[in-house]
């Protein structure tokens, strides 16, 4: 979606993608190295759901997002569970991490990366996770029977469907999905092709 329209679903009371969190954000928990001062970022936190999940872990959690209203709503949702987050409004394409995380997690955020700058982001989110922590990310992939939404902006693009191992290849794998889901986002029923999958960077020598 393009920046204003999120400011303006996110500037609503309801929240547009509710308040219960993804099963990604559950796999990224489960996945976190044991350590009893995890961080996470969520890029793309939208309005706060999954790092609200987060912090409820324990974790200490940067949510970034493009729209100040949805940050807004998260630091909301948060204080109504009885759990702290940071935020920051960022754009993923120029975003800097500037602190060590144990996990980093992005749905709905990585297809604003221009695919020219890919590279060199997912170098800059993999540097700046401590070893033996987790990527945990989610990307709509290309596919000729699934065409683009309604609601598809000009700044979104696609993946292929192997794209994201590519950014990947000296880490572990654990956990891979490909899937077609329906979605009726912008009020018009249609359906998505995503890639979703966990990522651990290898842990250091002793």
């Amino acid at each position: 979606m393009e920046y204003e329209r999120l400011q303006e679903i996110y500037g609503r009371d309801e929240y547009y993608w509710g308040t219960e969190p993804n099963e990604l954000a559950k796999r990224a928990v489960e996945f976190a190295p044991e350590r009893d001062d995890l961080s996470a970022i969520d890029v793309g936190a939208g309005e706060g759901r999954d790092s609200v999940y987060m912090a409820e872990r324990g974790l200490d959690v940067l949510a970034v997002d493009v729209a100040p209203n949805g940050l807004e709503k998260a630091r909301r949702l948060a204080e109504e569970r009885g759990v702290a987050i940071d935020t920051e409004p960022a754009d993923v394409n120029d975003l800097q991490i500037d602190r060590p995380v144990d996990v980093f997690y992005s749905i709905g955020a990585v297809q604003y990366l221009r695919p020219e700058n890919r590279s060199a982001q997912f170098d800059h989110f993999k540097q700046q996770t401590r070893p033996g922590g987790v990527h945990a990310v989610f990307a709509f992939v290309d596919r000729e029977d699934v065409p683009p939404a309604p609601d598809w902006g000009e700044n979104e693009h696609f993946y292929d469907p192997t794209e994201l191992r590519t950014y990947y290849g000296d880490w572990e794998r654990l956990y891979r999905d490909e899937f077609v889901f329906d979605d009726d986002s912008g009020g018009e029923p249609h359906q998505h092709a995503a890639v979703e999958a966990v990522y651990r960077k290898p842990a250091e020598e002793l």
